[in-house]
């Protein structure tokens, strides 16, 4: 559901499918997020360290996975409704080749519905090839119904 007019809590119900997307993550989205982090773990960007801490090669850090995913619920909330909260438990390191990208997939799911408070709470799914790289991911919206 994208939605350009303003969302209101009639519109949802638990279970319902509020946003859905897929997307690339490169070396270079690493290289970008690294500048602006300042997150320069070598396991985001050489395979041979990666590999020496365990790792099947550089990875994806795990904010920049989580925050690519919330944008898709970002992007698809209208008007009057704002991301309050999100947090998640990284389940699987996301892989990125050396070349090309990978596909983050994701979902985000009405949970909860709080009229009194105005908000909902969304079940946010994140994987790449049916891996899950996100458990226990939730994203908390604040719908302000005044702008509906």
């Amino acid at each position: 559901m994208t939605t350009t007019t303003p969302l209101t809590l009639d519109q949802l119900e638990t279970g319902q499918e509020l946003a859905a997307g897929a997307c690339e993550i490169s070396r270079d989205s690493l290289v970008r997020y690294a500048g602006a982090s300042g997150d320069f773990n070598p396991i985001h960007y050489n395979d041979t360290a990666a590999r020496e801490a365990g790792l099947p090669g550089v990875i994806a850090h795990g904010m920049l996975t989580m925050g690519t995913a919330v944008n898709v619920v970002a992007d698809a909330l209208g008007e009057g409704a704002r991301i309050t909260a999100c947090s998640t438990r990284f389940s699987a390191p996301l892989e990125v080749p050396a070349t090309g990208s990978v596909t983050l997939a994701v979902r985000a799911v009405v949970g909860k519905i709080d009229t009194e408070a105005g908000t909902v709470q969304l079940s946010l799914e994140a994987s790449v090839d049916g891996t899950a790289v996100l458990g226990r991911a939730r994203v908390s919206v604040q719908i302000d119904e005044r702008s509906a």
